[in-house]
């Protein structure tokens, strides 16, 4: 099981990177073509919202995303510190424009990819993504 490991400052202008880096790297392990502009498009909303959390929370700790190529699947997991339990330091209005960014966000992603998990809790949290490889019955 291959792994790589891509930590990026809590920027914007980093998450184009980390959707190029995604792409590459799943096409190595094996990927189907057809699926690539969606994975593309799922890391972008999953590291967009990473850093929007962090950004809220005013935290200066990297958006972590690990690539992972498995015997037949290829997945993601793109990491966060924002803790869940505790509500970013904003006014009410802010807030609920914020979480309502958030759950577009968490449905654009369950809209492209099938296999998508997502786990938060006071330390972080973190969105796993995974998709079948060429070599796998599914691909």
């Amino acid at each position: 099981m291959a792994t790589v490991e891509l930590r990026f400052s809590a920027s914007p202008e980093h998450v184009r990177t980390a959707r190029l880096v995604a792409a590459a790297v799943a096409r190595r392990a094996g990927v189907g073509e057809s699926v690539l502009d969606e994975l593309r498009l799922a890391v972008g909303e999953a590291c967009s919202r990473a850093v929007g959390l962090h950004a809220a929370h005013g935290l200066s700790t990297p958006v972590r995303v690990m690539l992972t190529e498995g015997e037949k699947s290829f997945s993601i997991e793109v990491g966060d510190d924002a803790p869940s339990a505790v509500p970013a330091p904003r006014g009410a209005a802010d807030s609920e424009s914020s979480e309502e960014t958030d759950q577009l966000g968490l449905a654009v992603i369950s809209g492209l990819v099938d296999d998508v998990e997502v786990i938060s809790d006071a330390h972080g949290g973190k969105i796993r993504m995974s998709w079948p490889t060429a070599t796998s019955p599914l691909g």
